[in-house]
């Protein structure tokens, strides 16, 4: 009789045990196949600090070898450009190719601004609404930095949001105006179409990225249209950004146009930079 209360305390643990078993399996065998690609980030782009005009010899390298038996859907590709574009001049420039989705940040002079991404199902009525959307949210972006400054009572604290108030109002007016602010696309097509894309006026590089699968796992870093020696995060020639800056710290993704999958991971480049042209400037000033 001494054994019984261990007899029955082994049973029971092994009862427990063949549940846990049990239920364990019966989760693994109702849990959906995995998806061996979470986790995985692909990087397209110039990494910061890097030569510029190593890179684009390199894409343009990429490109030129390039086997003509790929995908027949085409191979996606990061196109950098060499001036800020508005979305009305974006169909004649990417003719030929599918659009996925284009970089554009609003080039105010002196400012760090944020890089966004906007997918693309039609050109440019996609680019316009994506940009429409942005400049709502920078409007909101602009009161809410208003009313922090109206509440702060340190004087840096306050001149901070008021900095980031006026950068977010800056560019809430350029991107409703449609300005010229896509500096960058992903596109997909086959080779031939890829390296007549190159060919063209203010396309400054087309870097072939067959590794790309997903876009909202891609980090895109192309090079900014002003830089022409090192990619690197420029000087904010303003006044000091508070806590309240809005310009970008961390780029966000903006979603524009729900024809089509999920946008991207918010990180798209090491830096905004400050352009020497404004809104609606000339891009054709701009070299390659």
């Amino acid at each position: 009789m001494a054994r019984r209360p261990r007899l029955i305390t082994s049973a029971a643990l092994l009862a427990v045990a063949a549940v846990l078993l049990t239920a364990g399996w019966a989760s693994r065998r109702d849990r959906p196949a995995g998806d061996r690609t979470v986790g995985e980030v692909t990087r397209v782009g110039i990494a910061s600090g890097d030569p510029i005009p190593g890179y684009l010899s390199a894409a343009a390298a990429e490109l030129a070898a390039l086997p003509a038996a790929g995908s027949p859907a085409g191979t996606y590709a990061l196109v950098s450009f060499s001036a800020y574009v508005a979305p009305g001049g974006l169909p004649a420039l990417l003719d030929g190719v599918s659009v996925a989705e284009v970089v554009a940040r609003a080039p105010l002079p002196g400012r760090q601004t944020e890089i966004v991404r906007l997918p693309v199902g039609w050109l440019p009525q996609d680019v316009t609404a994506g940009m429409a959307g942005v400049a709502d949210r920078k409007d909101r972006e602009a009161a809410d930095q208003r009313a922090r400054a109206a509440g702060a009572a340190d004087p840096e604290l306050r001149r901070g949001y008021e900095t980031g108030a006026q950068v977010a109002a800056g560019e809430a007016a350029a991107y409703r105006a449609g300005c010229a602010c896509v500096y960058a696309a992903v596109v997909r097509g086959v080779p031939e179409e890829l390296r007549a894309l190159a060919g063209r006026p203010r396309v400054r590089a087309v870097e072939p990225a067959p590794e790309l699968r997903r876009l909202d796992r891609t980090v895109l870093t192309p090079p900014l249209p002003e830089q022409r020696d090192v990619a690197r995060p420029p000087a904010d020639t303003g006044p000091a950004p508070g806590a309240g800056e809005t310009s970008e710290a961390a780029p966000k993704v903006v979603v524009s146009s729900p024809s089509v999958g999920p946008a991207s991971v918010g990180e798209i480049a090491p830096s905004a930079a400050t352009s020497p042209y404004a809104a609606g400037g000339d891009p054709e000033a701009v070299p390659r």
